[in-house]
């Protein structure tokens, strides 16, 4: 299991930080751990184990990540703008305490925004149609090198890594 993965690498500090976010929010714990299976389930099915590099397929997940998270958690805060700001909240701590290089934190930041974009466009489609949505910017995706050309990006997801093919 991912997070169960995920949460056996955090330190004791963080730890600590992630159980005051719960402890102050626990209606939100099940619809995020729900909606980060969901996440992964969905990105593993269309992608394999592609999405776990830092390539589109990554920009991918991160996106759909965000967009299910607020969209699991809006009955709890009551406001797609309640949770637009629980989601990035939570994901912003996730990506401050991932071992990520400096480029990737901010590729997945930038990412995982574009995720919280398209729920507030798309509140009311349903899922199937948003997964569609997310692949199309998927194939769009924009390699990047540079915090600048994602600083570029508005609109468009972004990645670092092309795919590798075998022959």
């Amino acid at each position: 299991m991912v997070v169960g993965k995920r949460i056996a690498t955090l330190n004791f500090r963080e730890l600590v930080i992630l159980c005051a976010v719960f402890l102050r929010h626990p209606l939100y714990l099940l619809p995020i751990y729900k909606a980060t299976r969901e996440a992964v389930a969905i990105s593993d099915r269309l992608y394999g184990d592609l999405h776990h590099k830092d390539n589109r397929t990554n920009a991918f997940r991160h996106a759909l990540w965000n967009y299910l998270i607020c969209k699991s958690c809006l009955p709890a805060a009551g406001s797609p703008e309640n949770t637009l700001s629980w989601s990035k909240k939570i994901t912003d701590l996730h990506e401050r305490l991932s071992p990520n290089e400096s480029l990737a934190k901010k590729m997945d930041l930038h990412n995982n925004r574009i995720g919280r974009e398209l729920f507030m466009d798309l509140v009311e489609k349903e899922k199937e149609e948003v997964i569609y949505i997310l692949q199309k910017k998927t194939g769009e995706a924009i390699k990047i090198e540079s915090v600048e050309e994602i600083e570029k990006e508005k609109n468009n997801l972004v990645f670092l890594e092309k795919l590798k093919t075998s022959k």
